[in-house]
């Protein structure tokens, strides 16, 4: 039986495999490791004991259609039954659990850095350890051995100490231990590296197959069905007489079922479900990874073990241990075969060795202990490392419950119940918007180096401490306005919000690109050399103050005291015109916005629940007989848009839905990319504009929350509030007051073409 330490030197004889694609690996020379998951019962058992057709005749209808029998198909069922649905159903291709739920390793961490992540995995717990038992009878095999978190340095113990005050409000017990007091809990650990560590007594393990049996047998018992070995082959769409698209039915080879739902839990598989509906779901499958040990002598009672500092976990499983991580150069599974179930890939130990030395160091009883099996199998992970959830915004009543990045058992139970709830109600109890599919633009969701690029990063840095001033460098460069070079050239340090490069400080030092990504030097790329923006991100790795804040501190105070200009092209612009555009933004803005054309008023969006969706300016729109690429021609009623960026997408969705579902004859159009916008703000900018501007902007000639056409450079604007083309090669001005601030501030809003920015 090889040793983890034998496993190691074996590796280290090989040559690091840099490379995507996938090769042979034997495991270390004289091993009889076998494949295998460590738990006492797996479903696959049941699995000859069926035929090949369905395990139940499929219905003619249902009110929702889960497809996917793994934790998130099954917790999504039980929560809607509980929610008192019961014409629903659940397809599995195969047997339940058989994608990627079957080989997890089922830790529950109760601490996260979000609070609506804390809440998610308290309701886990509390339907894995109490309710399923109590409602079935049928034990789930949750075990309750505490949650170890390792501080090997000062900002870890600080990100810790956050966590355990996130904890405090929320009634989850923990305790910051000392070295001393951790060898104590943990006799067989090494502590002399440590700072400190967090404690969390109620953290435990989730079997996969006890509690999905359990989920599906509480669903049943509410009237849901469970139809194993039963492939969907296609998804039904019709067009409304709205031209809306709506899920119609679910195929599979044994029939079809009458929906007006489905819900997307179909794993590493969910991307091709969505191309049978036209809908684009952007998860990457790759190879993910733990080994078990034979019996270690001292190690019953321990509780699991997160040293995020060596990027490696060491979960209890009876009287030895699972270990794993996660790698800077992880395999991607580039071919995702349909027939996969209960499999196992062979593991490679040139990349799975970089786990081995941390795992040594923090238990060196691990160095001399044989390794029983190992449990290499596909999982699916996202561009920022959360799941995809929500309706998706291509298709009505097609949700999504995927890409949950090796966490679909400790988030399973909360976001089991808030996409039920998100079905049933229109949308989720809790704040989602972090899970939300509508965060992203649908240029990125459709483009494939962007996934894979921003999925690899999150994946390698899953463990790291994380910043307040993070920036990713993958993926970047998406969306770029055309003020772009010219502020980088000045120094701007960008920030990425919604694909767009936003500007974010001003480097005294000069410019800092953002450079293609590197792969951390992984795959046989060359990582960049004096990285400039790499060092400046580096240098706000803290909890305190960055290094920049100085800087900050006297571009704030410029624009308190005199003038600045922000770029803010990167906000989402919309034009609401139409017949019943007046009828529509009643419903949706809180503010009465149906003011003389001219005027701008900001406001909030509501939901149907009262709370806020979004604030934004808008803008009431004057009937042009001359239409521009910058100003539809409309009939009816017209309102510009102006939104958050980061919030633009999930924006336009929401008035898309209601515009939808309350049937007005409107139309939305998205300019965001068309329209660039600055922002001159400060005491000053009045004075700056009125020596660009022939309009008169004195409180009188210009009143707050107006907007006129005017001059600038001796060329009329062409629409209303925007800097825009009447005839090329002219530029065109336009400035829409948005506030008059003390001592005859202003702050105003220069719309153009994006063609027309230098």
């Amino acid at each position: 039986m090889a040793s983890l330490r034998r496993a190691l030197r074996a590796a280290a004889f090989r040559p690091l495999p840099w490379r995507l694609q996938l090769r042979p690996l034997s495991t270390p020379k004289g091993s009889t490791i076998e494949k295998g998951v460590p738990y006492q019962r797996t479903l696959k058992e049941d699995k000859d004991s069926v035929g090949s057709g369905p395990t139940r005749p499929l219905p003619n209808s249902a009110d929702v259609v889960v497809i996917g029998g793994g934790s998130l198909g099954c917790q999504t069922l039980y929560h809607l039954a509980k929610l008192g649905l019961t014409n629903i159903v659940l397809l599995e291709r195969d047997k339940l659990t058989s994608g990627t739920t079957w080989h997890t390793a089922g830790l529950l961490w109760q601490l996260r850095p979000s609070d609506m992540e804390v809440e998610l995995l308290a309701h886990t717990r509390q339907v894995v350890s109490h309710d399923l038992e109590e409602e079935t009878g049928v034990h789930t095999g949750w075990i309750q051995n505490g949650g170890l978190f390792i501080a090997s340095n000062r900002q870890r113990l600080d990100e810790y100490k956050r966590l355990m005050s996130l904890g405090k409000a929320y009634g989850i017990e923990s305790h910051v231990l000392t070295p001393a007091e951790t060898k104590t809990l943990y006799p067989l650990m090494n502590v002399e590296d440590l700072y400190g560590t967090l404690y969390v007594p109620h953290d435990g393990l989730i079997d996969p197959a006890g509690t999905c049996t359990a989920l599906t047998r509480a669903a049943a018992a509410r009237g849901a069905q469970v139809i194993e070995n039963c492939p969907v082959t296609g998804i039904q769409v019709r067009t409304d007489d709205f031209g809306v698209r709506r899920v119609a039915a679910v195929d599979t080879d044994y029939g079809s079922i009458q929906t007006p739902c489905v819900v997307n839990c179909a794993g590493v598989w969910s991307s091709s479900l969505g191309k049978m509906a036209g809908v684009k779901v952007p998860l990457v499958a790759m190879y993910h990874a733990y080994v078990v040990t034979e019996r270690i002598e001292g190690i019953q009672n321990t509780p699991n073990v997160r040293d995020h500092d060596a990027s490696v976990y060491l979960r209890l499983q009876g009287d030895a241990l699972s270990l794993g991580g996660y790698e800077s150069n992880p395999i991607f599974w580039e071919e995702v075969s349909a027939n996969f179930a209960f499999g196992l890939f062979d593991l490679n130990w040139d990349v799975f060795a970089q786990h081995i030395e941390g795992a040594i160091n923090r238990v060196p009883i691990l160095e001399k202990t044989g390794i029983k099996s190992t449990v290499c199998g596909p999982e699916s992970f996202t561009a920022d490392h959360k799941p995809l959830m929500g309706e998706a915004p291509e298709l009505r009543g097609f949700f999504l419950g995927c890409g949950f990045n090796s966490a679909g058992m400790m988030l399973g139970g909360g976001c089991g119940k808030e996409l039920a709830h998100w079905i049933i109600h229109g949308r989720p109890e809790k704040d989602m918007y972090g899970y939300d599919i509508r965060r992203f633009h649908p240029s990125l969701t459709d483009n494939r180096l962007w996934i894979r690029e921003r999925s690899h990063e999150s994946y390698a840095k899953n463990y790291s401490v994380v910043f307040p001033y993070d920036e990713p460098l993958a993926g970047r460069n998406m969306r770029r306005d055309p003020l772009y070079e010219e502020l980088l050239q000045q120094g701007c340090v960008f920030q990425e919000r919604h694909g767009w490069e936003r500007p974010g400080w001003f480097n005294p030092q000069g410019p800092a690109p953002i450079l293609p990504y590197d792969y951390y030097g992984a795959y046989e790329h060359q990582p960049h050399e004096d990285y400039k923006y790499n060092k400046l991100l580096g240098d706000e790795y803290t909890f305190d103050f960055p290094p920049h804040h100085d800087v900050i501190e006297k571009e704030c105070l410029s624009c308190r005291n005199a003038v600045a200009a922000f770029d803010m092209s990167y906000f989402g612009k919309f034009y609401l015109v139409g017949p019943e555009a007046k009828k529509a933004a009643d419903w949706l803005f809180t503010a009465d916005v149906h003011k003389q054309p001219g005027s701008t008023v900001y406001t909030c969006m509501l939901n149907h629940r009262g709370g806020t969706e979004s604030d934004l300016t808008v803008s009431r729109l004057a009937v042009d007989s001359e239409a521009s690429p910058l100003n539809p021609s409309f009939e009816g009623d017209g309102y510009y848009l102006a939104v958050g960026g980061a919030v633009a997408q999930h924006n336009w969705s929401h008035i898309t839905t209601v515009l939808q579902d309350k049937k007005f004859n409107c139309q939305l159009i998205d300019c965001s990319e068309d329209i660039g916008m600055i922002s001159i703000q400060g005491p000053k900018s009045r004075a700056v504009l009125q020596e660009v501007l022939e309009t008169d902007l004195s409180n009188e000639a210009f009143p707050f929350s107006t907007n006129q056409l005017v001059k600038a450079a001796g060329h009329l604007a062409d629409p209303p509030c925007y800097l825009g083309i009447a005839q090329p090669p002219k530029p065109s001005w336009m400035a829409a007051v948005q506030g008059e601030l003390k001592c005859g501030e202003m702050s105003c809003f220069l719309h153009s073409s994006s063609s027309l920015l230098p």
